[in-house]
């Protein structure tokens, strides 16, 4: 097989987040335009499945239930197996079907999934209901809802009949499926053509959907207790490092996956990236897309922005210029935005720069070094102004929030606290400069996001942020400090004001990179041909199988 031509013609997918039915961060992105792209544009059968939560109605979004292939007047229903250690049990599965954009989606619809109100962690209505969900908290039973999934998904293609070229697993939430699809009698066999890619979207700590308790991941995933011992990490069963030699490895930019392999930046992995490499596990990197179309600002009627306007246009944004004064005029309105609690306010001044930020705050986004530095800036500067739109610990929002309430920053710094996708495009359409000061950063699409609505990234030159070009597509620092992310934006403020022409020149560089590298027409390419060398390798099997 290994001389023979491949060919790609079903994928699976398996994602706990997808477009807008249910997200947290970019994965949902990757895996809604990919599969989209996949499926649209290049022909192909494309399948993803996904949990049912609590906060979707699956008939409202377009679903209907799945029916049985042998009873077509029944619906399917099925039982998984989900042991807990000296207790053999499992659970009930209904799915729902959809087809959107040409992409077939499938949701596991549980219990366990049910009765969550988000995707990774408590809300405050699930702590007001229970004392012990803490909101913010990540959820207790997270890795049976990881393997429910997976073994829902197993189950689901077996009723089906399908037979996928590919599954393509999104981080460690699906990553042990390549193990039981390779382990499991039967279905060792049934899967005997199926190449497998994980994509590590995030290999920082937190991220990896490890658990402690070993008999539990050894009941509940039904894997061998030796294989369950080979994919420790810090004394933890690993998800990445169980399916790793299962599978094709990739993560979301090639600079990424160089620094986990090559750097001491690893050690915020737990090490993960040397251990894989120490393993001859090759980890490829693709730096992700964007569909340039999704986060078009020409068009205000979709993005739902003040105005229309052209990055890459010859004259000046008149557009975005009419966005910040839309924006700043709503942000004194006194019912606010639904759903978004608002700190400070600024005053109606379109001439003036506006620095903004969109994102979780954590340690990883760097939300001590923004702060530190936004309070230098403050009081060094006066012609600028700060705003944010983002959720996170009550520690971080509570220091922003004191600053845009001190006396000195009145109307100069607004933070909003909360999400909504549309306010998120007015604050990219209105903001002049991005800041994204991650601690690490796998690959980044705000930057995309904010390029493509004219608003130049200030970044930190790590991960895949590295695609930010220093003076051509944006500004960049380092290494990470609260004083150099103030020199970083002060060198873009005198931009601002002494050369406005370089920050338009700037603006249409940044559009014209994105649409002759990183549209998912391109990268999907990388994708295919990661798929194909999965299909190939499926022949081999690993020495550390053979000989057990």
């Amino acid at each position: 097989m290994a001389n023979k031509q491949v060919s790609i013609c079903e994928i699976w997918m398996l994602s706990r987040e997808y477009g807008n039915l249910a997200g947290a961060g970019g994965v949902k992105d990757v895996v809604s335009q990919l599969s989209v792209t996949l499926a649209r544009w290049s022909g192909r059968s494309v399948h993803v499945v996904l949990p049912c939560y609590g906060f979707m109605d699956p008939e409202k979004l377009g679903f209907s239930l799945l029916t049985d292939p042998v009873c077509p007047e029944k619906e399917l229903l099925f039982e998984v197996d989900l042991n807990y250690p000296d207790e053999e049990r499992r659970e009930e599965v209904r799915v729902w079907r959809a087809r959107i954009n040409r992409a077939t989606l499938y949701l596991i619809d549980a219990e366990r999934f049910r009765e969550k109100q988000n995707v990774y962690t408590y809300t405050a209505e699930e702590e007001g209901n229970f004392s012990w969900q803490k909101m913010g908290e990540g959820h207790i039973d997270y890795f049976a809802m990881n393997i429910l999934l997976q073994k829902a998904a197993i189950d689901l293609m077996v009723l089906l009949g399908a037979r996928p070229d590919v599954i393509h697993c999104h981080d460690g939430h699906t990553a042990v499926l390549p193990a039981i699809i390779s382990e499991y009698p039967g279905l060792r066999h049934y899967f005997r053509h199926t190449g497998c890619v994980i994509t590590v979207h995030n290999a920082g700590q937190g991220y990896h959907q490890e658990v402690a308790d070993l008999p539990f991941a050894q009941a509940s995933t039904g894997l061998s207790l030796s294989l369950i011992r080979r994919s420790l990490l810090e004394d933890c069963f690993d998800p990445f490092l169980a399916g790793a030699p299962y599978a094709i490895l990739n993560t979301v930019s090639e600079n990424y996956a160089r620094e986990l392999r090559e750097t001491i930046d690893d050690h915020l992995t737990g090490w993960l990236g040397h251990t894989l490499l120490e393993r001859g596990i090759v980890l490829e990197g693709v730096t992700n897309g964007i569909d340039p179309e999704a986060f078009s600002a020409k068009d205000p009627e979709r993005s739902q922005i003040a105005a229309g306007f052209d990055p890459l246009g010859d004259g000046p944004l008149d557009g975005k210029l009419a966005c910040k004064t839309t924006l700043l005029q709503q942000l004194l309105n006194e019912e606010g935005f639904p759903g978004v609690r608002q700190s400070g306010f600024l005053r109606v001044d379109p001439a003036v720069p506006l620095i903004t930020f969109i994102g979780r705050l954590s340690a990883q986004k760097g939300v001590g070094v923004l702060t530190g530095a936004i309070k230098e800036l403050l009081a060094g500067e006066e012609e600028f102004q700060f705003l944010l739109l983002g959720t996170g610990s009550r520690h971080d929002e509570a220091g922003l929030v004191r600053l845009a309430e001190k006396k000195a920053n009145r109307g100069r710094v607004c933070i909003l606290r909360g999400f909504d996708t549309v306010l998120a495009n007015k604050v990219f359409a209105a903001g002049d400069f991005f800041l994204i000061p991650s601690q690490y950063e796998p690959c980044g699409l705000t930057d995309f996001m904010a390029q493509l609505f004219g608003n130049l990234p200030i970044v930190h030159a790590v991960g895949g942020l590295v695609k930010v070009i220093d003076g051509k597509t944006g500004c960049t620092y380092g290494p990470q400090s609260v004083d150099t992310l103030k020199k970083a934006m002060e060198h873009a403020l005198a931009l601002y004001r002494k050369d406005p022409a370089s920050i338009r020149k700037m603006q249409r560089q940044a559009v014209e990179l994105i649409h002759k590298r990183y549209t998912w027409a391109t990268v999907s390419q990388k994708y295919l041909d990661l798929y194909k060398k999965a299909k190939r390798n499926k022949t081999h099997v690993p020495n550390l199988i053979k000989n057990r």
